[in-house]
């Protein structure tokens, strides 16, 4: 049986071959009875489009925008190099990646740069940010600009965007509850918290299901307020040597983002390595040779790599207004722990069930 052709949807719904090549490719100016019609008949006859070699006709490529806060995350920089990996493999379809970073201190820098991006040069954006009001309102208009936009790693569900890609940030807090419980078996005191910014979404939400197991399940933790370091050492050296000269119960440290490397060298300094539970996020270098030391207890992660695929092969499918498939779109959380530490991956090691 041979496939169906455009030819014989234009047959079968009764137009021209003009009008179902504007419908299939979301032209303005036909009539909402036309592109019902041209749809049903698309339905009809099982038409699949090839989307690949229509753009590869049609010369039409794809460039993207990928939005990193700058700083010395090591996170950060993983996943800006997963994306820089991606696009490579992805420029045989035409598509190419633009990976720009943005003082975290100021949310004005990035709204410029949002607001200068337009549709004729910009097909998708991948966003890490916080949801502020003036990013909300940036989104949004670009969104009405036409240009879809994926909230990369943390979400921002109150601006309009396109698509979340990450991890489930309350299910990972919720995780990491339950570690510090397990961990701190048999103790009472203390856990504190610390976060770059609770402006995060991701750090809201992990710091709400982390408090929800603590206080159902392990009552002899109390969890203190989240110290926020806005990303620099030397607050969180002064937060923490504050908090643990006033509270001397302190039991467990719980990292909800960066900041690894400088809570490792505060502690290391003031003697105090070993002491504390402590639960952490993301699998970097620092922190992989944290869990081999046993200076770390636990990370729950997120596979960069996936994370970076996963962005640009939904931003690929907005614009092109095609469906996603959720479920390779969705991301695992993984616990990582000193004895099931995975080798450190090789440049070949490209899957998405890692």
């Amino acid at each position: 049986m041979t496939r169906p052709t455009v030819n014989d949807i234009a047959r079968e719904a009764g137009v021209s071959l003009a009008t179902v090549d504007r419908v299939l490719n979301a032209r303005p100016g036909v009539r909402a009875k036309t592109i019902s019609a041209v749809n049903d008949a698309i339905t009809r006859l099982g038409y699949v489009r090839d989307l690949a070699a229509a753009n590869l006709a049609r010369s039409r490529s794809y460039r993207m925008i990928a939005l990193l806060p700058d700083g010395d995350s090591q996170f950060v920089q993983t996943l800006a190099e997963a994306l820089t990996e991606a696009a490579a493999l992805a420029a045989a379809t035409r598509l190419r990646l633009d990976l720009l970073r943005y003082p975290p201190e100021d949310m004005h820098v990035l709204s410029n740069l949002l607001a200068g991006f337009q549709p004729e040069e910009v097909a998708g954006v991948a966003l890490m940010a916080p949801e502020t009001p003036v990013i909300r309102d940036a989104v949004r208009a670009l969104r009405q600009r036409g240009i879809p936009l994926v909230a990369l790693g943390s979400d921002l569900p109150n601006t309009g965007r396109d698509h979340f890609v990450g991890i489930d940030s309350h299910a990972a807090g919720r995780t990491a509850g339950v570690l510090m419980g397990r961990f701190c078996r048999g103790l009472s005191g203390r856990v504190l918290v610390i976060a770059d910014s609770m402006l995060l979404r991701d750090s809201i939400e992990r710091r709400r299901g982390f408090d929800e197991v603590l206080l159902a399940d392990f009552p002899a933790l109390d969890v203190m307020p989240t110290l926020e370091t806005h990303g620099s050492a030397d607050q969180l050296r002064r937060a923490v040597g504050d908090c643990l000269a006033a509270t001397p119960d302190v039991v467990g440290l719980y990292l909800l983002g960066s900041g690894h490397r400088a809570l490792a060298a505060f502690l290391r300094d003031r003697g105090l390595l070993g002491r504390f539970v402590v639960i952490g996020h993301e699998l970097t270098p620092h922190t992989r040779q944290a869990l081999m030391a046993g200076h770390l207890d636990a990370v729950i992660a997120q596979n960069p790599g996936h994370l970076a695929r996963s962005a640009l092969r939904v931003l690929r499918a907005k614009a092109d207004r095609i469906p996603i498939d959720e479920g390779q779109e969705q991301l695992r959380i993984e616990v990582v722990i000193r004895e099931n530490l995975p080798a450190e991956p090789r440049e070949d090691q490209q899957g998405d069930a890692a």
